[in-house]
C-alpha cells in the first residue's frame, strides 16, 4: 500500500504567462508557494475477491472491469501511461478541488508519485512534474500552464521561470522572520463557487490576442518586483500587498471569466475593510481568495468578510512524498484490458 501527501498551492503573481503557447515565444515567470493543506492518493493493488479489477473512490465511486471503463480522465490516462492494473484508488483532500489552487494538478502528481512507488520506482520532482504536465495538457488535452504541477510536485516557496526550452525552478530565499510576517499578513477566504480551472482557461483564451498579450508581459514584469520587495529587507514589505492590487486589476483584464459581479463586491468589501490588495487564486471564477492585510486591520477585513469560511495557513516546503510505503507482490494476469 502507497499514501501520498501533496500540497496546494498559492500562486501571487506572473499567473496566466505559464502558458505554454504563450512562454515558449514571451518567456514567463510565476512566484508561488505551497501551503500546508493537501491532497492524499491512497493505492494499492486490488484483491482478486471481485468482479471487477479496480476501484476508484473520489467525488464519486468507480469499480470497472477494464481500464478504458475509467470515467475519471486522469485516473484513465495515468493508469496506462505508467501500464497499471487492478488497483484500488482512494483521494481525499483537505480543501475541495475546483476552487483555484491548482488541485487536479495536485492529485495528478500525487497519483504519478504513488504509482511510481508501488511499481518500486523513484521519481524526482522533475519527472513528478513533467509527467504531471505531459498527462494533464496532452494526454487529457485540459487547457491551462505548467506552473501547478511544478509547484505541487516540488515544494516551498519559489520563482518558477518558462522559455522555450522549458522552465528552471528557483527558490526564493526570503529571511526568516520576513517570511513568518508576508505568511501572518495573508488572510484566505473561501468564496463557495467552484468551476474547473481548463473551461475558464478556455473561455478566457477568446479574449483579444494583441491586448492579452501587453498585460501579460506586465504582469510577468511584476514578478522581478515582488521578487525584489521579498528578498530585500530594507523594502517595505506593505507594497507586495499593494503589488497583489495591481496583478489583480491586470488578471481581470485577462478574460472575461476571471471575475464576477459577486467576485468584485467581495473584493471590495475586503479593500475597504484594509486589505492593500489581494487576488483570485487560479484562473478565475470562483474558488478562494487571498488578500494582504496588515496585522491591525485583519479583525475588520474578518467582519466585512463574513458569511465566508477563514482558511489559516501556513507557507510548507515538502512538496509530493510519499508518507506511507509498504511494497506488494504482484503478478499480473496473463491477459490484462
Amino acid at each position: 500500500m502507497i499514501i501520498t501527501k501533496t500540497p496546494f498551492r498559492m500562486s501571487f503573481f506572473g499567473g496566466g504567462t505559464d502558458m505554454e503557447e504563450y512562454f515558449r515565444e514571451y518567456g514567463g515567470a510565476v512566484l508561488s508557494t505551497t501551503f500546508d493543506k493537501y491532497c492524499y492518493v491512497n493505492v494499492r493493488h486490488l484483491p482478486r475477491f471481485f468482479d471487477y479489477k479496480t476501484e476508484l473512490s473520489y467525488a464519486k465511486m468507480e469499480r470497472v472491469t477494464s481500464i478504458d471503463e475509467i470515467q475519471h480522465p486522469a485516473i484513465r490516462n495515468a493508469m496506462k501511461m505508467l501500464d497499471m492494473h487492478e488497483l484500488r484508488l482512494t483521494y481525499e483532500a483537505d480543501l475541495p478541488a475546483r476552487s483555484g489552487l491548482g488541485t487536479s494538478s495536485s492529485f495528478a502528481v500525487g497519483m504519478l508519485n504513488a504509482f511510481y512507488a508501488l511499481k518500486g520506482k523513484y521519481a524526482d520532482k522533475r519527472k513528478l512534474a513533467d509527467d504531471a504536465i505531459y498527462l494533464e495538457r496532452v494526454m487529457c488535452n485540459e487547457a491551462g500552464g505548467w506552473q501547478d504541477q511544478i509547484a505541487a510536485s516540488y515544494g516551498g516557496f519559489n520563482r518558477i521561470n518558462f522559455n522555450s526550452d522549458g522552465y528552471d525552478v528557483l527558490p526564493v530565499i526570503i529571511n526568516s522572520e520576513r517570511k513568518k510576517k508576508l505568511n501572518n499578513n495573508l488572510m484566505m477566504f473561501f468564496t463557495g463557487f467552484t468551476r474547473f480551472s481548463s473551461d475558464v482557461q478556455k473561455t478566457n483564451s477568446a479574449t483579444a490576442a494583441k491586448n492579452k498579450i501587453a498585460m501579460l508581459k506586465e504582469m510577468y514584469s511584476l514578478v522581478d518586483e515582488a521578487e525584489h520587495i521579498l528578498v530585500d529587507k530594507n523594502s517595505d514589505l506593505d507594497e507586495f500587498g499593494r503589488l497583489l492590487n495591481h496583478t489583480w486589476e491586470l488578471k481581470r483584464q485577462t478574460g472575461k471569466a476571471v471575475s464576477t459581479d459577486s467576485i468584485d463586491e467581495i473584493y471590495m468589501k475586503g479593500i475597504k475593510a484594509g486589505a492593500l490588495g489581494g487576488k483570485l487564486l487560479g484562473a478565475g471564477g470562483g474558488g478562494f481568495f487571498v488578500f494582504y492585510v496588515p496585522f491591525d486591520k485583519q479583525d475588520s477585513v474578518k467582519k466585512a468578510m463574513k458569511g465566508l469560511m477563514y482558511i489559516p495557513f501556513e507557507f510548507e516546503n515538502g512538496g509530493s512524498r510519499v508518507i506511507h510505503y509498504i511494497p506488494e507482490m504482484y503478478e499480473p494476469l496473463e491477459m490484462e484490458n
